[in-house]
């Protein structure tokens, strides 16, 4: 069967009545999930697997895959209005969301979000579609010297999230990087600052922290303040966007699409780390970085973009090779699996109606949540009119479900109130949050690619400089790094 048949089939099952009905059902679910701080699209697709016995399989995975992008659309909301985020994908979208809403622009700032990522979401569906079975196969050649130099490259990013120090930027990257390091090491099978607590041997989740030092600091925050005027933050403010303001999303929107999809190809990388490097690579190349933290329209829509286009990403190798390229993935392949069907080079010819009607289903689920999120922003927005003492009980109470519903360990909540803590210390003695996060997120990925690096090469370095695609990334690593320096001195020297 040829691709056009195969395009054919899938546009039998998506436009289906019912494949149109359970598209609609997915994305309606995925954003309701990822509003609420701490209930992603892995529980939800958890969830979801027992009640889909019975069901066709293609209708059953089309129903999960709109769960999947449409939380990682909904998500965008809480971090923007209430600086909590609902996925770990949304966490770099609260750096200039949450401001835009305390400026009164909470509407303007959700239209910005909605319209970001129906273009990521889109053009990932596109990449997705046209260069799949390419892509995996590059995607399987990136071993740990690769991801080793692409994670450094990233780590250098924690500079330009100081927010005005580098020294506080730092310590808080360390902080972050000592944090990833609590567990047992999986090399050697040794213990590491887990002070003989057998709930630390697993190390401790992203979702406690992005929740702890976001949502639950915010919580805090409110409560320190509770005597000051809200000010604007009540303020919802107009939807519309100007020209202007399409012209500015329109870069970062056209580059970060792709970037978020090829990080989203990368087997483990996925939406959190691909809305990093969009936030950062923004920031760095941006005229005005000092926007930046403050209410930047270029700062939300880098990170909003990439987030969905890394969605996309993550189904090539998912489905052209039956690897999972994200833990939610992981969980979409279990459902696969369960309904008797193998994802991998033999889908896209054995079962085109499967293959090709999820990618179609993407394109109508992303119509979906633009018509469906647009309408509704004066609705959503009316969040912010909720009374604080109600708001922060809501706040508080999400967050420990969704923390509980990890683990149903309750030293996750005693975690979680720590991390709160942590983060109002961080904004009491103005310590940047984000490379905390950055590192924690980078951190363990670094040590174990590293580590089976020097395994390979019997503990020789120059395995990083013998490919060519580690030698590149190091490149611009070195010249990510010393080329502000030296712009620095040049414009010292002319002032001097």
């Amino acid at each position: 069967m040829g691709v056009m048949d195969g395009i054919l089939e899938g546009a039998k099952v998506a436009l289906s009545l019912q494949g149109i009905a359970f598209v609609l059902m997915g994305v309606l679910l995925g954003t309701i999930i990822g509003m609420l701080p701490g209930l992603g699209p892995i529980t939800a697709i958890g969830v979801m697997i027992p009640i889909s016995y019975g069901m066709d399989p293609a209708m059953a995975l089309v129903m999960m895959a709109g769960v999947y992008y449409g939380a990682i659309f909904g998500g965008s909301t809480s971090s923007i209005l209430l600086n909590a985020p609902g996925v770990a994908g949304t966490v770099a979208t609260a750096f200039d969301g949450y401001p835009m809403a305390q400026q009164g622009k909470a509407g303007k700032a959700l239209a910005i979000a909605a319209i970001s990522s129906f273009f990521g979401g889109t053009v990932g569906v596109v990449l997705l579609m046209l260069f799949a079975p390419l892509l995996a196969t590059v995607a399987v050649s990136f071993g740990s010297p690769e991801y080793f130099a692409l994670m450094l490259l990233a780590l250098t990013a924690i500079a330009s999230l100081s927010e005005g120090s580098t020294i506080k930027a730092l310590i808080s990257g360390t902080l972050g990087f000592m944090v990833a390091m609590i567990g047992i090491d999986g090399q050697t099978g040794t213990s590491r600052f887990t002070f003989g607590s057998s709930s630390l041997l697993s190390g401790i989740d992203f979702l406690v922290i992005a929740l702890g030092i976001y949502a639950l600091a915010e919580v805090f925050k409110l409560i320190v303040d509770r005597n000051k005027d809200d000010g604007p933050q009540r303020t919802i403010g107009s939807i519309k966007l100007s020209k202007e303001d399409l012209k500015e999303m329109s870069g970062p929107a056209s580059r970060q699409s792709i970037v978020g999809f090829l990080i989203g190809v990368l087997p483990g990388a996925g939406a959190t780390i691909a809305s990093f490097i969009a936030y950062i690579t923004e920031k760095k190349i941006a005229k005005n970085p000092e926007e930046f933290g403050k209410g930047s329209i270029k700062g939300l829509t880098a990170p909003e973009t990439a987030n969905n286009a890394a969605t996309s990403g993550a189904f090539v190798p998912l489905l052209s090779l039956g690897i999972p390229g994200s833990g939610t993935t992981a969980v979409l392949l279990g459902a696969f699996m369960v309904m008797g069907i193998q994802p991998g080079p033999l889908l896209f010819t054995e079962q085109p109606n499967i293959f090709w009607g999820i990618i179609i289903s993407m394109y109508i689920g992303n119509i979906f949540l633009l018509i469906l999120n647009l309408p509704l922003i004066p609705y959503i927005s009316k969040i912010l009119n909720i009374p604080r003492p109600m708001l922060i009980s809501l706040v508080t109470v999400f967050c420990l479900i969704g923390v509980y519903g990890i683990s149903f360990n309750t030293f996750d909540l005693y975690l979680l109130l720590a991390f709160g803590i942590i983060g109002l210390l961080l904004r009491l003695v103005s310590f940047p949050a984000a490379p905390f996060i950055l590192a924690f997120i980078l951190g363990g990925m670094i040590e174990q690619s590293l580590r089976k690096s020097l395994t390979i090469s019997n503990g020789s370095f120059m395995i990083f400089l013998e490919r060519p695609i580690t030698l590149a990334f190091l490149i611009i690593t070195v010249l990510s790094l010393t080329i502000p320096a030296l712009l620095s001195l040049r414009k010292k020297g002319k002032t001097a």
